[in-house]
């Protein structure tokens, strides 16, 4: 169950390819690279019919949830996926999480039927499910490294790249492809921490000019949307 509750800090960062590659440098000593080394987590956002989740979300608000399915690498119906509630309160993410095969858990969210499985984090899921009403929204794919501290493994630290999305083929079995999102060689970090960064993290960021954004995968591709639907928009012309 501790590996299905997360409750953490999070921060994230716009970093260019040198500041990147000074910062792996300097962190070195401090952090290790997971087991898994580099590796693509590909997700489905559920939404509701009219964006209602993440309009709200980008409005910046207290406190904000969402829905996703996530998997380690393109899935086949047989392989495990993770059903995602996250939700952020007061600067604080608080994640659950269950495990299913990919073919159980399009069943449960996209035809409602519900899981062979009871637990207390899929009751809160379900409880998601029967407000909303959400679904398949968007795919997001990304490469990922991830690190954690040396002296403590709750400090963690990931690298996004190749941060590529489609609204179309919402099944995690249909390939990573997707538009980008970022520059080539631009990488998203996310610092997760249960409380306050480590001081050496800090000096070193700020030593490297690397400060903190707010930047939403999901919210700027649905920004960016609506900004080229009003591109798209035809011009009226007083006479």
């Amino acid at each position: 169950m501790s590996q299905n509750v997360f409750e953490r800090v999070e921060k994230k960062f716009l970093l260019s390819e040198k500041q990147y590659q000074l910062l792996l440098q300097y962190m070195n000593s401090y952090m290790t690279m997971d087991s898994y080394g580099k590796h693509t987590i590909c997700n489905i956002y559920y939404d509701t019919p009219t964006n209602d989740l993440i309009s709200h979300s980008i409005e910046k608000p207290k406190y904000k949830e969402k829905l996703r399915l996530r998997s380690y690498g393109t899935p086949t119906k047989k392989d495990k996926v993770y059903i995602e509630i996250k939700k952020k309160y007061d600067g604080i993410v608080y994640k659950r999480r269950v495990q299913m095969t990919l073919e159980e858990a399009e069943l449960y969210l996209n035809r409602h039927i519900k899981a062979a499985q009871d637990n207390q984090i899929l009751k809160e899921i379900d409880y998601f499910m029967d407000f909303y009403r959400p679904i398949p929204k968007l795919y997001l794919a990304y490469e990922r490294i991830a690190y954690f501290g040396n002296e403590d493994k709750n400090v963690r630290i990931t690298f996004d790249h190749n941060i590529r999305s489609r609204e179309d083929n919402l099944s995690l079995g249909n390939g990573d492809k997707g538009e980008s999102l970022l520059k080539d060689k631009e990488y998203l970090m996310e610092v997760k921490v249960p409380g306050a960064m480590p001081l050496w993290l800090v000096n070193i960021m700020s030593m490297l000019e690397i400060y903190p954004v707010s930047f939403s995968k999901y919210g700027n591709i649905y920004k960016n949307k609506i900004l080229q639907s009003r591109r798209d928009e035809p011009c009226s012309v007083a006479l």
